[in-house]
């Protein structure tokens, strides 16, 4: 369940590499294109996809060259594209595209072609493409035939960052205007959580369309394939403050798949201010989102903090054509992290907004415990209620936003802070234990709000009891504070569901808080009394 989050030397951004070993592709050799003068688009690869899902699947994993095989992090590094031979380069393009090397956890062949009105040209490996630096790779000695571990483009606002890159499994990053990669998308997720390995689908085939001039849209088609399933996904990519990806994916299952992940996110959460399970560094949070935000059918805006439990966790919200969900990265404020060589507070959100209606299903959300923040441990995607089928064509369209600046609630306050530490009275013995919630609202329409309103928390629990409740006024940031503490029921460590609103003379005027609380082993329930 771990995976493995690369930090890249060539620019000052995260790049995902994965390891699983279900991972697999089409060979080279096998590369699709249009015969018979058939020209190139999205229904061509439509068909494709679904004859490959007819065949049985074959694996190439690994067959690369031993040297590539073997490297170590630092050679593999050494592997960088020579800008001076990015496609594009020489044309009025606002786009450029550049390729990565086959090599260390990169280690099935992938195949790239470049698209013009129709027409498909292969993109062919030759050691000019590469710098190989102190690697001890000699590119003359690889084959001509050796294919790609994936690409990224670059804009041209600023010629030397990513724009986006597409590497590992069918894993995808892309930046806003902070040009600060964090969180991870995926094409499509396989039984997740589930207790047997996941499957990892790859992108085993590219095709670049080469951009109009001037024009601020990319266009990018794939082809998906692995045990389960075979996908053919086109996305169209608009660089901005928040970048936005249009999303169209075509599925078709090779068999029956008991969880389907649609939109998937990954990201990773080590430790917060709701949670210092994991506080041994020192800095007072480490994380590339902090918590799932979920726009449901019915309206209904919800926040969900996010937190590295003691064991995996797993939760579905289920919904009916849900109108979006995302994972955020809502603290933005330096001091919080105090991180000056990966910037966590510069982190974008990413927003999954469907397009048409998904029908009944959940947003569900992974939750893995871990102790390194290299690993990404949180996972969100969109599950439908149907069965996945063999033989069925599942079609999902939706649009992606990546920045600093994700939707809000509209007029409703949102969570902007969620403390925990434990309960009772300062200056009173403590008798029992229980944890203590500070969650603070901020925005919508709380500054509007008279002084002598009755502001109320709605605020319930699946087990045990809470109790000390209050909500006052945190002038600090314009807003709200609700205080409560939660008494689990017993001496075990089952899962308690909370739930939290704010409501001004009967009127709801916040978001909703969610929050599942794991309550601690007995030997770790200290009372600190003196």
């Amino acid at each position: 369940m771990k995976r493995q989050t690369l930090f890249t030397l060539i620019v000052p951004i995260i790049l995902g590499a994965f390891l699983a070993a279900s991972v697999s592709a089409m060979a080279a050799t096998d590369a699709p294109t249009p015969t018979g003068g058939t020209a190139f688009d999205y229904a061509w690869l439509k068909g494709r996809a679904r004859a490959l899902a007819a065949s049985p699947h074959v694996s190439h994993e690994g067959e690369l060259p031993k040297a590539l095989q073997n490297l170590t992090w630092d050679n593999y590094m050494q592997l960088s594209f020579d800008s001076e031979h990015a496609l594009w380069q020489d044309e009025k393009s606002l786009f450029r595209a550049e390729l990565f090397h086959l090599g260390l956890y990169f280690r099935t062949p992938i195949t790239i072609y470049e698209l013009q009105d129709g027409k498909v040209k292969e993109i062919d490996y030759t050691p000019d493409l590469f710098k190989y630096g102190n690697s001890g790779i000699k590119g003359k000695d690889l084959p001509k035939d050796l294919g790609f571990a994936g690409f990224r483009f670059r804009y041209h606002t600023d010629w030397a960052r990513d724009l986006v890159a597409f590497l590992g499994a069918s894993y995808f990053r892309a930046v806003g205007g902070e040009m600060q990669y964090g969180l991870s998308a995926r094409g499509l997720a396989v039984d997740t959580a589930l207790p047997r390995p996941e499957e990892f689908p790859l992108f085993t085939h590219f095709w670049l369309e080469k951009p109009r001039p001037g024009s601020d849209t990319a266009t990018v088609y794939a082809l998906l394939d692995s045990p389960s399933v075979t996908g053919a996904y086109r996305f169209d990519i608009r660089p901005g403050q928040t970048l936005s990806m249009k999303v169209d994916a075509a599925l078709y299952p090779r068999k029956p798949i008991e969880r389907l992940g649609v939109a998937p996110l990954t990201s990773m959460f080590l430790n917060g201010e709701n949670d210092r399970r994991m506080g041994y560094d020192w800095r007072a949070e480490i994380h590339d989102s902090d918590g799932l935000a979920i726009h449901n059918g019915n309206g209904e805006w919800i926040w969900r903090p996010l937190e590295n439990p003691p064991f995996l966790r797993f939760n579905a919200f289920m919904d009916q054509n849900p109108r979006g969900f995302g994972l955020f990265q809502r603290d933005q404020n330096f001091d919080h992290y105090q991180d000056d060589g990966v910037f966590y507070d510069k982190r974008p959100s990413v927003w999954v907004e469907p397009v048409g209606d998904w029908g009944a299903g959940s947003v569900q959300l992974v939750e893995i415990s871990h102790v390194d923040e290299t690993f990404d441990n949180i996972v969100a995607f969109w599950n439908p209620a149907a069965p996945v089928e063999a033989g069925q064509e599942m079609l999902f369209s939706y649009n992606l936003y990546w920045g600093t600046n994700p939707p809000a609630p509209g007029n409703l306050a949102r969570v902007v802070d969620t403390f925990t530490g434990l309960g009772g009275v300062v200056g009173k013995k403590r008798e029992y234990y229980s944890k203590r919630f500070a969650v603070d609202f901020a925005g919508g329409d709380l500054a509007m709000i008279a002084k002598d309103a009755k502001i109320t928390p709605v605020l319930s629990t699946s087990a045990g009891r809470i109790e000390i409740t209050s909500v006052r006024p945190q002038h600090a940031i314009n807003g709200f504070r609700c205080m409560f503490d939660v008494v689990p029921p017993d001496e075990t460590q089952n899962p308690i569901d909370l739930r939290l609103h704010l409501e001004a003379d009967g009127r709801r005027i916040s978001e909703t808080w969610v929050y599942q609380m794991t309550p601690p082993a007995m030997t770790d329930r200290t009372l600190y009394n003196p």
